[in-house]
């Protein structure tokens, strides 16, 4: 229960929370809930930004068999169907792999911020939740995702503008 309450206290985001207090829930007594004890209708405001991996062959090889219709603006392309191996992380690779390979690992949840989650993505902050389920009660065999974005626009070349006259004044 104390690393419960401490991992919830790490929770920026009240989706986050939400998502992980029925998380909680669904596991019960359990160390982990199952796919099958997870109702989408629960959380449906969330829905949009919400996915699932299939992780039983491993981090490379895993799929995503559902994604919200907000991923694909977070990501940049349609990641329904396609392999974590597919995505173009470029030098967040290391950081995406050890993210999913803990959870699977440790059979707990994982919560973390990056800005630009893929290539040609710099302009989001990702505020990222993985919950582990297990099918079995012991290997973590799926990963609930909910991706929170912070979009973060450059200026527009007007205001660049502005802002390189109003330096020289």
């Amino acid at each position: 229960m104390p690393s419960e309450l401490a991992f919830r206290a790490q929770l920026v985001i009240r989706e986050q929370r939400e998502l992980y207090d029925y998380w909680c829930r669904c596991a019960g007594a359990r160390h982990l809930p199952a796919r099958g004890d997870i109702d989408p209708s629960a959380f449906r405001s969330l829905l949009p930004f919400v996915c699932l991996i299939d992780v039983d062959l491993g981090v490379k090889n895993a799929v995503v068999r559902l994604a919200g219709t907000r991923i694909r603006d977070i990501y940049g392309f349609e990641i329904t169907g396609k392999t974590l191996g597919e995505f173009q992380w470029g030098d967040k690779t290391d950081y995406w792999q050890a993210a999913y390979n803990r959870v699977i690992r440790r059979r707990a949840p994982l919560q973390g911020a990056v800005q630009g989650p893929v290539v040609d993505r710099d302009h989001i902050t990702l505020f990222w939740l993985r919950l582990p389920l297990s099918d079995d009660g012991e290997r973590v065999n799926k990963i609930l995702c909910l991706d929170t974005p912070l979009l973060v626009h450059p200026p527009s070349a007007q205001e660049t503008y502005r802002i390189r006259s109003a330096c020289r004044a």
